[in-house]
């Protein structure tokens, strides 16, 4: 059985800074999607690419979510949140859902949203949309690592290609013939 590696044991030397870590992270594609909730905690919405598949029995997600982001408390809060996956012609969606100077009414008020299982916002027109409950929250750092349990999925039936973040930009997905 092989032992954790207490990184406080680790000479500082054999750490990987956090700028040689981003600059590989750049390196790592990831789908963009903006995360969203409503609750007693108001509606809120941020983009991440944070996000991956944890289990399909049952359904699960884990989301990434920095405690510094003004949505981080609000989606605790509310328990809920919904995970819209962008096609590439949303990126300007996700630029206005990752403004700082934009306030929630002001992101919401750039789309369609419904509601699903949860009434966390769903957006209308995504790739695939991911209705979820809080199942468990890990703290990890700087970030809280949520773990959703699914309990709605949407697809969209257009063959549009997804949006990702590759080397600190917009990129997108080919689609097969």
């Amino acid at each position: 059985m092989n032992k954790l590696i207490d990184p406080a044991t680790l000479q500082p030397s054999t750490i990987p800074s956090s700028q040689s870590f981003r600059d590989g992270m750049a390196l790592l594609p990831g789908a963009v999607t903006i995360v969203t909730t409503d609750g007693r905690a108001g509606q809120h919405g941020f983009t991440a690419s944070a996000v991956c598949s944890v289990s399909d029995a049952p359904p699960t997600l884990l989301v990434c979510v920095n405690k510094n982001t003004g949505a981080h408390d609000p989606i605790l809060e509310n328990g809920v949140l919904a995970v819209n996956v962008l096609t590439h012609a949303q990126h300007p969606l996700s630029n206005i859902f990752s403004s700082r100077s934009k306030s929630q009414q002001e992101r919401f008020g750039q789309a369609d949203w419904t509601s699903s299982i949860t009434g966390a916002p769903v957006l209308q027109h995504a790739l695939v949309s991911f209705d979820c409950r809080i199942a468990n929250v890990v703290e990890a750092g700087s970030h809280s690592v949520i773990f959703a349990h699914i309990l709605h999925v949407n697809t969209s039936d257009a063959n549009h290609p997804g949006l990702i973040w590759f080397r600190r930009t917009y990129a997108h997905t080919h689609i097969p013939e």
